[in-house]
């Protein structure tokens, strides 16, 4: 493996940590920029640097008992080179010092990366509904710090994104503008779109 090192991001990653996002859009659920210069003084975003050149990021939640990964980032030319095999075991050792029980993260069910977190020791605890645009479902993924003696684990989903029934409701009831939704409200609007 080349040389990589993973470092909590500093102010000057922020374009690239932000651009990375915006390419992966899809795959990614979106923060504002403010977001991550406030995480960067918090020091919840690690970089991963490989040759001294970033390769992706993790962002994370505050140690607790529970700790969240909100977003993970791998270049696509640099994935599948454990990159970021590397960001997760930092944040696992971090962890562990802290003394926090689980790392936890919320993944597309059309998304490559299941296949990592399921390879990265992670099992998946549920299954929700996800947004109305796309459709799909949203595999929760967890890792105990200290194994557990039983594990609750089911398969996760596969289903495929598919933002038909959003578009037919959308023209149907001639909705422009974007809207922004999250929490329940997002439930609430698929269920109505899979409704009518």
């Amino acid at each position: 493996m080349e040389n990589i090192i993973v470092t909590p991001a500093i102010k000057t990653d922020l374009l690239y940590i932000d651009s990375l996002q915006k390419k992966n859009a899809e795959e990614l659920s979106f923060y504002p920029s403010q977001v991550f210069e406030r995480e960067i003084v918090n020091k919840r975003l690690l970089l991963a640097k490989v040759n001294n050149e970033p390769a992706g990021y993790l962002y994370h939640g505050a140690f607790g008992p529970i700790v969240k990964i909100h977003q993970a980032c791998i270049q696509y030319d640099l994935r599948g080179k454990l990159y970021g095999a590397e960001l997760v075991r930092l944040l696992i050792k971090i962890a562990e010092q802290k003394k926090s029980m689980s790392i936890t993260l919320r993944c597309g069910s059309d998304i490559e990366a299941n296949g990592f977190w399921k390879t990265m020791g992670f099992v998946c605890e549920g299954i929700t509904k996800g947004g109305a645009r796309r459709m799909r479902d949203i595999n929760c993924w967890r890792h105990d710090i200290n194994p557990q003696l039983f594990i609750s684990s089911i398969e996760p989903s596969t289903k495929s994104k598919s933002s038909a029934l959003w578009a037919k409701h959308r023209k149907l009831n001639k909705i422009n503008q974007n809207s922004f939704i999250r929490g329940k409200g997002t439930l609430d609007y698929r269920n109505l779109i899979e409704r009518n």
